[in-house]
This record gives structure tokens, sequence and C-alpha cells, in this order.
């Protein structure tokens, strides 16, 4: 299981994923494809690490499979909300009946997947999850001139489109989830980098910086940037009020 005890002390507000998954083919391939989708994970290959794991509170959204070695996914579940964890969790289960559907929802997950899935589809239910637990309804949010589709990952400036690097959307796109609040270094570190930015490095710096270059109009000084910079203490992305 891929996660360090001082990962789990941190108590930092981020966007991370847990993959509760006993198949190895499948965990590493959702776990590969929600790291390039911009998305810090980590995985458990049984019940009773992905408890452990999950019971910390630190994850936005736990997949979780139900026929788990160790701890089934439904008891998983039930322990999980008597700990009040109110992490989201998305079921993945080769159990299609009505009454199973039924009985992980009630034992308290928020959506369900019948395996086999599409890789997109799992995706864009995460996303709908994320939007859920951050307070963001609609799955469009617009900064002035600036609109950015959370569901097709897409940016526009002035209706033009903005191409950005998966890093570059994921920095913008956590930004827009907290728009108008202060978002740490730390935060970045840990929900884009999952943690492994060298000390004294400036890459987030330059992350944003180039990120900036990007959505900013032509000429834009840095007082008029969309993202600002709070000395010592993180970025703000909001509309600059002249």
């Amino acid at each position: 299981m891929h996660i360090s005890e001082a990962e789990r002390n941190r108590g930092e507000t981020t966007m991370r994923l847990l993959i509760v998954e006993d198949s190895r083919r499948l965990r590493e391939t959702l776990e590969t494809g929600l790291r390039r989708s911009g998305y810090a994970t980590d995985s458990a290959p049984d019940g009773v690490a992905g408890f452990t794991a999950a019971r910390t509170g630190m994850y936005d959204v736990i997949i979780l499979d139900l026929m788990l070695p160790g701890m089934e996914g439904l008891e998983i579940l039930r322990r999980l909300k008597q700990e009040r964890v109110d992490s989201h969790i998305l079921i993945l289960t080769a159990r299609d009946a009505v009454a199973d559907r039924v009985a992980g929802l009630k034992a308290g997950a928020d959506d369900y997947l019948v395996k086999p899935f599409a890789f997109d589809e799992m995706l864009a239910r995460v996303q709908a999850l994320l939007r859920r637990r951050h307070g963001v309804k609609n799955p469009e949010i617009q900064i002035g001139d600036l609109r950015i589709n959370l569901a097709a990952r897409n940016v526009y400036r002035n209706d033009e489109p903005v191409t950005l690097t998966a890093r570059e959307y994921a920095i913008l796109e956590y930004l827009a989830m907290r728009r108008g609040h202060i978002v740490t270094r730390n935060e970045i570190e840990e929900r884009i980098y999952d943690g492994r930015v060298e000390p004294a490095s400036n890459v987030i710096d330059s992350a944003v910086c180039s990120l900036r270059k990007k959505i900013d109009e032509p000429n834009t000084s840095s007082s008029n940037s969309l993202i600002q910079t709070r000395r010592n203490l993180g970025y703000v992305l909001d509309e600059v009020c002249h």
C-alpha cells in the first residue's frame, strides 16, 4: 500500500483518491490513469489495508471494490460510516444485481459502477463526486472571462481554448474549486505532486508561473493576474476587481 505514516499525520485539506482493489492489474491501471489525469492517488490491495487507510479521513473519494480479501467492501462501508468518515465512496464491483446495488448504497456508498467499465466513465463519476464534496454543483466554473469545464476538462479564456498540461490543469482545477480561498504550496504539493517535491524546490512556483502565462491575457501585470500570490501563504484564484 502506497501511503506513509507521515502523510497520514499531515492533516492537510487536499484532493486525494484511494483505490481499494485486490486485482493488481486493475488497481495499477486505475492508479496510472488517475495520476495521468492529475490526481494524487494511493492504493490498497485488500480490505484490511484499505480500511486502515480510509479511516484516516484524508481522502476526498475512495474507489472501493466489494469482494476483497481480509474485509469485504460492505463491512468497510459500515465501519467508515460508524466512524463518521466523510469521504465520498464509489463502489466498483462485478455484482450487478439490483439488490447488491441497493445494499451498497444503503451501507453508505455515494455511487456504484459495475465491472467491466470504461475508464472515462469511472473518471467522470469521480469528478462528479469531487464536485459534490467541494460544493460545486455546476460542472462549469466561470471566473471573469475564464471558463473551466470540469467534466470535459477544457479551459477557455474569452471563449478561446487554452492548452494546458495535465499538471497545469490539475492546479487550475483545484484553485477553481477553492475559488477565493488561499491554497498553500503544501496543498499543491500533496494534491498534484503526490508529496514528491524536493525541499526548497521552486517547481510549484514555476508551474503556477507557467499557468499564469497561459490563462492571463497578454501583457497582464502580476497585480491583475487571475492567480494572485499571497506572500508566505500561497495562491488565490479569483476575478480581479479593478
